[in-house]
């Protein structure tokens, strides 16, 4: 068994979260019903580690689960609100994670639920499962300290 340095999920030998994130994504392809939680797929798995975003990147992610899972706003209406300011000819920030900005949480979380608990519990109970999985991050995030929203 092995431990993820950055979200702590228990894994065994030769799985990782990203080989977990794609088997996620692998079953939204293979069923389209699935793809109604691959907003908050993507998002939970970059949430959880943040080093793949950059610092206004995370903020970013934080700002957008609040608006999903808080607010209940659909992605399609969050495209049409924000597709001017997240558009890269128009914002003067990077989502992705770069050598000199590398996003990290002021106060680590304790995830409850991470990609592998999604994938065990099998595509039969997906989408319920990333529900779940989102408002445990959600939670999280919010219970250990660290800005969900901005105001």
């Amino acid at each position: 068994m092995m431990v993820c340095p950055e979200c702590g999920a228990t894994l065994p030998d030769g799985v990782t979260c990203e080989t977990e994130f794609h088997q996620m994504l692998f079953w939204e392809g293979e069923n389209p019903a699935n793809w109604a939680v691959h907003h908050l797929t993507v998002l939970c798995y970059h949430l959880q580690h943040p080093h793949l975003y950059s610092s206004d990147g995370l903020a970013g992610g934080l700002q957008l689960l609040t608006t999903f899972v808080r607010d209940g706003i659909s992605p399609a209406e969050v495209r049409r609100t924000s597709r001017d300011k997240v558009n890269s000819k128009n914002r003067n920030w990077k989502i992705t994670a770069r050598p000199d900005s590398k996003g990290a949480y002021a106060h680590p979380p304790t995830w409850t639920i991470r990609t592998v608990d999604v994938v065990v519990r099998g595509s039969d109970r997906y989408c319920d499962s990333v529900r779940e999985w989102a408002q445990s991050v959600y939670d999280s995030i919010k219970d250990a300290g660290n800005s969900t929203a901005t105001s």
